[in-house]
């Protein structure tokens, strides 16, 4: 028997759920939710009753044990995150390691996930791609520029609103203000929103409005 399920969730669009998730979600005995208050609104939405408590980057490594010790007891647990797939730049990989190393059964179901459609819509080869999720903040940050500058496959980052700007006036000294871009914002969302073109161009694009949301850049690989 699954002791654990891996539920992916809306990324905007509250109808972008699968039917399964949502039987998972009400049929197991507790959920974990990266905020509470946000999940919850998703959960009300489609009359989801199920008893939700926080696992987050900051308790994940406090509570582990104890949701690992309500499986020993024979709970099922299903985990989620604000958005998306949990485990993808969000909180989920130590507790699925956990669960794997005590041979516990987990599975985690298909769902939505901004990657696949900001890199399909881009217009770059998706036969073969890397997501790099966001970029590091510090002392490394130069370093791995220089090395993603050289990968000839599609680049997927994850960028938030108050630092997009930033990380796009860092990738021209390495990728060069010509290289082809692609920008998603607010992906599924009322005012999604997709930009095409260079580097050069997409600082002065971003530049021109407030950014806000949640971005997706995806760079074209190395020619």
């Amino acid at each position: 028997m699954t002791s654990l399920y891996i539920v992916p969730t809306p990324i905007g669009n509250l109808k972008d759920i699968t039917y399964r998730a949502i039987e998972v979600l009400k049929n197991v005995d507790l959920i974990l939710a990266e905020d509470t208050r946000n999940s919850l609104k998703l959960l009300k939405h489609y009359e989801i009753k199920t008893s939700c408590e926080s696992f987050h980057m900051h308790n994940e490594h406090s509570k582990l044990n104890y949701f690992i010790d309500k499986i020993k007891s024979g709970k099922v647990l299903a985990l989620i995150s604000d958005a998306g797939t949990p485990g993808i730049s969000d909180p989920g990989y130590l507790l699925i390691r956990e669960v794997i190393s005590n041979n516990y059964l987990l599975e985690c179901l298909p769902g939505a996930t901004a990657i696949i459609p900001s890199l399909v819509q881009s217009g770059f080869p998706t036969d073969k791609f890397v997501f790099e999720g966001f970029l590091p903040l510090k002392k490394s940050r130069k370093k791995r520029l220089e090395f993603l500058s050289e990968e000839k496959r599609s680049l997927v980052i994850f960028e938030s609103p108050h630092r997009i700007i930033k990380t796009l006036n860092d990738l021209i000294p390495f990728f060069g203000k010509e290289r082809k871009i692609s920008i998603s914002r607010e992906l599924t969302k009322i005012h999604e929103e997709n930009f095409r073109g260079n580097l050069f161009e997409a600082i002065s694009f971003i530049e021109s409005k407030k950014p806000k949301g949640e971005f997706v850049i995806c760079v074209e690989g190395k020619k």
